[in-house]
């Protein structure tokens, strides 16, 4: 796997957004659909991974990081879950399944990939709730993550 992120921060606008995504960008979208899959249905992880092999666009997307996210996020959600309760305003069962998954996603990339910037973490985090979640989901997961890369990154944050 990769051990540098390449995430380039995603541009204004719809089509050209879409042309300048990176491949850990389309793997991360990916995984956010089938993690959002699991918490609502449950499902082997390497079923719901093997689904998403024919799906448009996926040859563009990293599919190991994809892969990795699917199987990580999903053998420590629990785990992930206690990272982020705390700097959340309600209880776990009242977040909208997309929000839940993308603090998902981005506490297992502030968690095991500090390779990554947070500050890159946090803005792939709202680009996802702007793109898949509710109107004003992306302020949200952003005060959120906040909270999360200032206790899990102190270093990086300049806590």
């Amino acid at each position: 796997m990769d051990c540098a992120d390449t995430d380039e921060p995603a541009g204004e606008g719809g089509a050209a957004k879409a042309a300048i995504r990176s491949p850990r960008h389309r793997a991360r979208e990916f995984a956010l659909q089938g993690l959002y899959g699991w918490l609502l249905a449950g499902g082997e992880c390497g079923e719901i991974t093997r689904r998403f092999q024919s799906s448009p666009g996926y040859a563009e997307a990293d599919e190991a990081y994809f892969i990795e996210l699917m199987q990580r996020v999903t053998a420590s959600a629990a785990a992930l879950r206690a990272q982020f309760t705390d700097a959340i305003d309600r209880p776990l069962a009242q977040l909208s399944p997309i929000e839940h998954t993308i603090l998902l996603i981005a506490t297992y990339e502030l968690a095991h990939r500090p390779e990554i910037p947070y500050r890159v973490v946090i803005d792939e985090a709202v680009e996802l709730a702007k793109d898949f979640g509710g109107s004003e989901g992306y302020r949200y997961v952003n005060a959120v993550l906040d909270k999360v890369a200032a206790r899990m990154r102190r270093a990086d944050a300049g806590a």
